[in-house]
């Protein structure tokens, strides 16, 4: 077969892939949307991903013959800023300017920054070699992301924390770019694609490893909660004894703590009042 029909090939079933995996996420905004609240979800893998779909469209441009890599991340850039969109208009008012300011920063300043920089530092081949590597280090750093789920995963011995199917989906997607990137001979598609593959290859080992145990407890926890009963046992036998010892003690602690309570009542009236008040103009900023 000839190459550039393996190009053709790869390219649309890694534009395939991709698109699966972009569309991904669409029942977290779907919630988000149903609920009107980001329920603590951070608008960060968001922003990368558009980011990093705005490097290789240029990168594309400046390279020219690869427009598989222009389409799938224009509909990457189109899709990543809906959702952006769905989170800033749900998310709470403090969450929306620091997204504003993250997507002005990375996605706005970030990308004028590249461009000019590409251009005044390198010219012809050149500026296709120095944006290439730039994309290689952003989208590695993007693909060593499951790191934190596969540390999560080997210290539980569970795969309650491993979505299967994004990950194999993401695999598939790897390994079809990596085919891309090795048919069109281009170091810079196949680079991160290499660490994609090896990362997803690691999380389908690990599925298959655990996918039947169960979740293991942490057994610092009991530990740390045998300590504390124990403390408490302790100062529960020094209690008793020193009733033992100082039996009208305890009448004279009991007459105080009974003042102290009608002294502390109107101070707690007021604090709950004072509570009350906060919740409702925080109700209504939000609102």
């Amino acid at each position: 077969m000839h190459q550039s029909h393996l190009v053709f090939i790869f390219g649309i079933l890694g534009n395939i892939a991709s698109f699966v995996c972009f569309l991904a996420p669409l029942p977290t905004f779907y919630r988000i949307c149903k609920k009107k609240s980001t329920e603590g979800f951070q608008a960060i893998p968001y922003v990368a991903a558009l980011f990093s779909a705005m490097l290789w469209i240029f990168y594309a441009y400046v390279k020219t013959g690869a427009i598989l890599l222009i389409t799938i991340n224009a509909f990457g850039c189109v899709i990543e800023t809906i959702y952006l969109a769905i989170y800033i208009t749900y998310c709470p008012k403090k969450t929306r300017m620091s997204t504003l300011g993250m997507i002005l920063f990375l996605n706005f300043g970030g990308c004028c920054a590249i461009v000019l920089l590409t251009h005044l530092l390198a010219k012809g081949e050149g500026r296709v070699k120095l944006l290439g590597w730039i994309c290689v280090v952003f989208s590695t750093s993007v693909f060593a992301a499951p790191l934190s789920i596969i540390r999560v995963v080997i210290r539980t011995k569970s795969v309650e924390f491993l979505p299967f199917p994004l990950s194999l989906l993401l695999t598939i997607s790897a390994v079809m770019w990596l085919l891309y990137g090795v048919s069109l001979k281009d170091i810079y598609v196949t680079l991160p694609n290499i660490v994609g593959l090896t990362f997803g290859t690691i999380q389908m080992i690990l599925y298959a490893m655990y996918r039947k145990n169960k979740p293991v407890k942490d057994q610092k926890l009991p530990e740390q909660g045998d300590i504390n009963n124990k403390n408490e046992a302790i100062i529960t036998v020094n209690e008793e004894k020193q009733e033992q010892v100082n039996p009208h003690n305890r009448d004279i602690e009991i007459g105080e703590s009974k003042e102290e309570k009608e002294e502390e009542q109107p101070n707690k009236n007021q604090d709950q009042k004072e509570f009350n008040n906060n919740i409702g103009e925080r109700v209504n900023c939000e609102v």
